[in-house]
């Protein structure tokens, strides 16, 4: 069934940790010259990538068990707060995926939003300690307009990220 308004029923949002995929990596990359929806990706180029990989102003950033409870943690306390409905949420190693029903707010200042309070949820538990972001750049804001897109992007968000962490470091 169709969505006949102009609010879509939920968003699947992805946001990754910073240096974990960028250009030059071999799963490809988008650039602020090609980042229009099916635009082709930057293929992998060994030259590009150790030019990406110094450009980089630190490390790369992993999610250990702490940073992922802390993220889940504000992601669920956003929703709650602002009454948006999580639907499903998944904190992976290098990424977060989250299907959240925003109403008509805008998609960008709500992955801004769950990021910001993840960044400040991990600076509270003390497992997020420098002045920069976590964050890459922007995200992914897939706005999802029927009840079909909601289920498949809960399915994707559960069930489609590999098996389930452990709750040690590594």
């Amino acid at each position: 069934m169709w969505n006949d308004t102009d609010t879509p029923l939920a968003c699947l949002f992805t946001f990754r940790c910073y240096g974990t995929w960028i250009h030059g990596d071999a799963r490809g990359s988008v650039d602020r010259h090609n980042n229009i929806y099916g635009s082709p990706r930057i293929s992998k180029t060994d030259h590009f990538k150790v030019i990406s990989t110094a450009r980089m102003k630190n490390a790369a950033v992993a999610l250990d068990a702490a940073r992922r409870t802390s993220v889940e943690k504000a992601i669920r306390e956003t929703c709650h707060k602002r009454n948006w409905g999580l639907m499903a949420v998944n904190v992976r190693t290098n990424h977060v995926h989250a299907v959240v029903a925003i109403g008509s707010k805008n998609p960008e200042g709500a992955i801004g939003a769950l990021k910001a309070n993840s960044t400040r949820q991990m600076r509270e538990d003390g497992c997020w300690l420098l002045k920069n972001t976590p964050w890459a750049e922007r995200g992914s804001k897939r706005r999802l307009w029927n009840e079909r897109s909601v289920a498949n992007a809960i399915d994707y968000v559960i069930n489609g990220q590999g098996d389930d962490l452990p709750d040690f470091d590594f």
